[in-house]
């Protein structure tokens, strides 16, 4: 019997909004079966960020927010906004954790807003303006940023101090975001249950990134990519860091073993699974088989 076609959906309809932490809200999207929201042809939204699930998040105190990453339409940055404006907030910022296209495809509806980048960032939108513009769905107009900062950057919202730290992990321009406490929103720097290889020529610089992470003292993590629930109940323990950093190892066995390109991602990332930190989810099968293409074709 022939699979049921995906419904399409209207866009922001299946958003979901979370409060894994006081002062702190996700608005999470996605990994939700038979669901697509922006066409049946394949595209980086229905196939990438809405089939992984996907959060950005607010950092809120009184009238003051930050925006961590404007989701994957201006159909959902315009409920974010809105959200926050019927809880009172009068002052918005908007933080990007890297250039990638799902997490910049909102930023029109902050334009009239502070909207933060690592140079590195702002570099790489610029150098990849056509592409995203281009792209199916298309980000256009995209907004660039307009307040740059290089390695960190010190905030307050409201009386929240917030530390962005840059961070060569999964893109060289990744922004984290260290609140009190040790809650981290994590952008892509790690996911649930692999990592995404989107620079393979850098798996190294990556691995040394994530030692560099778990040097933070992080407590609790809010990645754009996991389960709902678990975002929902407060994020990820920090052992999602050393899953992330035995995926990564692994992978960069390959060269000398490219036999292991044979396992599945169960077995491949098994010492990883063993952290308990992570949770298989059939969608990441098809991005380890991508991974494991990317690393190889390297050699």
């Amino acid at each position: 019997m022939s699979e049921a076609p995906a419904r399409l959906a209207p866009l922001g309809s299946t958003l979901r909004v979370l409060e894994p932490a006081p002062g702190v809200l996700a608005f999470y999207d996605g990994r939700i079966p038979g669901v697509r929201l922006h066409s049946a042809a394949e595209n980086w939204l229905d196939d990438g960020a809405f089939a992984l699930g996907i959060a950005s998040y607010a950092v809120i105190d009184g009238e003051d927010a930050l925006v961590y990453d404007t989701h994957v339409s201006l159909a959902h940055a315009r409920m974010i906004r809105r959200t926050l404006e019927e809880m009172g907030v009068r002052r918005m910022r908007v933080v990007l954790s890297h250039w990638h296209d799902d997490h910049v495809a909102g930023n029109a509806v902050f334009a009239d807003c502070e909207i933060i980048a690592n140079a590195e960032t702002d570099a790489l939108l610029r150098a990849n303006r056509a592409r995203l513009e281009g792209a199916d769905p298309p980000i256009r107009p995209l907004v660039l940023p307009n307040r740059l900062f290089e390695d960190r950057l010190a905030l307050k919202v409201g009386a929240i101090p917030v530390a962005l730290i840059q961070m060569d992990i999964h893109s060289r321009d990744g922004t984290v975001a260290l609140l009190p406490g040790g809650l981290l929103l994590a952008g892509d720097t790690l996911e649930d249950p692999i990592t995404y290889v989107d620079e393979p020529e850098r798996l190294a610089a990556h691995l040394e990134g994530l030692k560099r992470l778990a040097a933070l003292g992080v407590t609790r993590i809010l990645p754009n990519h996991g389960a709902a629930e678990v975002i929902a109940a407060g994020g990820y323990p920090p052992e999602l860091i050393e899953a992330t950093e035995r995926y990564v190892a692994r992978l960069l066995q390959l060269k000398r073993a490219p036999e292991l390109a044979a396992l599945d991602l169960a077995a491949f990332a098994a010492d990883a699974f063993a952290t308990g930190a992570i949770g298989w989810f059939a969608p990441y099968e098809a991005v380890h088989r991508r991974n494991l293409e990317a690393v190889l074709n390297r050699y």
